[in-house]
């Protein structure tokens, strides 16, 4: 039943109720949030545990002349919601339909795009000086969770903000204590500690019981408010980053949010500079299947409320992020130098298991990409091996450590790149489009291409064998689901192979297309070539089969400007080979979220967009 939740249309109805009401309207909307996600996918557990800060946030704030910046985007399906977009749920993720996260060309109350972490503070500060500058009578107000709280980025814009006295911002920390991986880090512990009931019960009166027995030193302490706080609550992390820090509150006690945000809005519009709001929250709350196993809810597909997820009675082919965990596994059994290191994506990178069986050599460092690639770097130089797993996407964030601390020292680390290439209903932010253009430039950077599960395990091994940096990239979920061997053999550095031989046309495949290559070849009767490598490109094959056909063609999942056939065309050129190159690839454009196969299709690169396009570039 959301009766009241029907009438709410955009938050300016919000704001028009009584307080009374916002319990039955929170109530109502948290099970449209999982009954929705529960007919379309999606991730549920965070969107739970959200659902009264973002009631109390769009009923104190004059939304969207005040700005919301969530951070992670995820969070955000109770916000869509309230802001007009409750009927378009029922397209959540797919293609055409609303994103799962926050666009600024979807809705006005999505002022900033944030399927990544860490990046709210940033923005908003930018905002709230953007609106002092403008001289515009504005709040900015970062809704950041206490995983994405462990990067630098958000340290960095804290440092920035504090200097600012008459910023009109508000941090709001969401600490429900996980992000998609159990937290780690110091300030993870920080938080812990201070919601311990003993410490924080202790903490609250030790000013008053210090000072207490000398009322006029604690008078003074009272006024000098740096050191006062400092005594009621450890907030002296926050404060000395020059916010204002509030909290502890529960953040699904509404009689306790609104109140706390009304008055934080007065110190906003009084000018006493940038705040802190500490929030509790509980991933999944409301939903007891959710709160028991808040992992397992992260990103469900669909299912039935009633009955939770269920395991398929069909054995489902194996994922390539499967295929590296065992890999990990047994390389790790086989040489004691290797270590693992995940940014905080422990179960979206397969390394649950070897958790289980390798505490010591596992590493989490948290949300903080950049630290992830220089303390890899770090273990090299000591003589281990490390194996750093990491989405596509998320390397970019430490492109910059890539290039100075590994690539430059030349140190062993392997890069096992996970989503790369599209990725179906996470949409642009996530899809891995740019890693071979942005590695391959790179000096003694090595790149592998597998095209199926098996040839994943074996280049995940020649990786390893390495004494350079190597990234090998698979994409997400399963492939053609050729049943990796058992051994840990490797295949020759920077080889390709012929897998089907033909005339006139040779297409020259990197990673996974090589099979919709294969069905168009059977129709075009042309040679197909499994590349393997994208850099070094195995130079002894390309001219091989460049001298016996008239055409090339170039095939990758991931960008073409700079990519696998440009290095093609670059080969060539070098070699004095003048012949007609076609690249198909990801075109110039930010590919849309929808279902993996269909974005595909648009981007011509299934077996009949294939076939086409060769076709009208080599008629006849």
């Amino acid at each position: 039943m959301t009766s009241l939740l029907d009438t709410i249309n955009s938050p300016a109805d919000l704001r028009q109720l009584p307080r009374a009401q916002l319990r039955q309207l929170a109530d109502e909307l948290r099970d449209y949030v999982l009954h929705s996600v529960s007919n379309t996918g999606g991730h549920l557990s965070s969107n739970l545990g959200t659902v009264e800060l973002t009631v109390a946030l769009h009923y104190v704030f004059n939304t969207p002349e005040d700005r919301l910046v969530w951070d992670v985007g995820h969070q955000t399906y109770a916000h869509k919601i309230l802001t007009g977009r409750r009927e378009r749920m029922a397209s959540l993720r797919q293609f055409g339909g609303l994103s799962g996260f926050p666009r600024r060309d979807e809705s006005p109350y999505d002022t900033f795009g944030t399927a990544h972490s860490s990046t709210s503070i940033s923005a908003a500060l930018g905002m709230a000086l953007a609106a002092r500058q403008l001289g515009q009578e504005r709040n900015a107000v970062a809704i950041i969770g206490d995983g994405a709280m462990s990067a630098g980025m958000a340290f960095e814009a804290m440092n920035n903000a504090g200097v600012y006295d008459d910023a009109r911002m508000l941090v709001v920390l969401n600490d429900n204590d996980m992000s998609i991986s159990p937290p780690v880090g110091a300030l993870n512990r920080y938080l812990a500690q201070l919601m311990s009931g003993r410490f924080y019960a202790s903490a609250k009166n030790v000013g008053k019981r210090v000072l207490g027995v000398a009322p006029p030193l604690l008078e003074l302490a009272k006024r000098i408010e740096s050191h006062a706080k400092g005594l009621v609550v450890p907030a002296t992390l926050f404060e000395n980053f020059g916010f204002n820090y509030i909290g502890p509150i529960d953040g699904h006690d509404l009689d306790s949010l609104i109140p706390t945000l009304e008055n934080i809005k007065q110190l906003m519009l009084d000018g006493d500079g940038p705040q802190f709001l500490h929030v509790v929250t509980k991933k999944g709350q409301g939903y007891k299947l959710a709160e028991a196993d808040p992992v397992a809810y992260h990103g469900p597909g669909k299912f039935d409320p009633a009955m939770g997820l269920q395991k398929s009675s069909v054995p489902s082919k194996q994922t390539f992020t499967q295929v590296f965990g065992q890999w990990l596994c047994d390389m790790a059994v086989q040489d004691k130098r290797l270590v693992a290191i995940t940014p905080a994506m422990r179960e979206g990178s397969g390394m649950v298991e070897f958790h289980k069986r390798f505490p010591e050599r596992y590493h989490d460092v948290g949300i903080a990409e950049q630290h992830a690639v220089t303390f890899a770097a770090g273990m090299a130089c000591e003589g281990l091996k490390p194996v750093l797993a990491i989405y596509s996407t998320f390397l970019q964030r430490g492109y910059d450590q890539l290039i100075h601390d590994v690539a430059l020292q030349n140190l062993p680390v392997v890069f096992a790149l996970d989503r790369a290439g599209l990725v179906g209903a996470d949409g642009a932010t996530h899809a891995g489009a740019y890693d071979i253009a942005f590695l391959r430039c790179v000096p003694n950077m090595s790149i592998a291409c597998p095209a199926d599960e098996n040839e994943c395990r074996k280049l995940l091994t020649s990786a390893f064998e390495q004494d350079h940096p190597v990234a090998v990239r698979y994409p997400r979920g399963a492939g053609a689901g050729v049943a990796p061997d058992a051994g840990l053999t490797s295949l020759p550095f920077a080889k390709g192979e012929i897998r089907r031989e033909g005339a006139g046309i040779a297409i020259l495949a990197f990673g996974t297309l090589l099979y919709p290559a294969l069905e168009a070849a059977e129709k075009l009767g042309c040679t197909v070539v499994n590349m393997r490598w994208a850099k070094p490109l195995d130079i002894e094959l390309l001219l091989q089969v460049a001298k016996t056909h008239q055409g090339l063609v170039t095939l990758e999942e991931g960008s073409v400007m700079g990519g696998a056939g440009s290095a093609v065309s670059e080969a060539l050129q070098a070699a004095a080979i003048s012949m007609p190159v076609l690249h198909l690839g990801l075109k110039d454009e930010f590919t849309e979220h929808g279902e993996p196969a269909k974005l595909l299709a648009l981007q011509g690169l299934d077996a009949a967009g294939i076939e086409a396009s060769i076709r009208a570039r080599f008629p006849g």
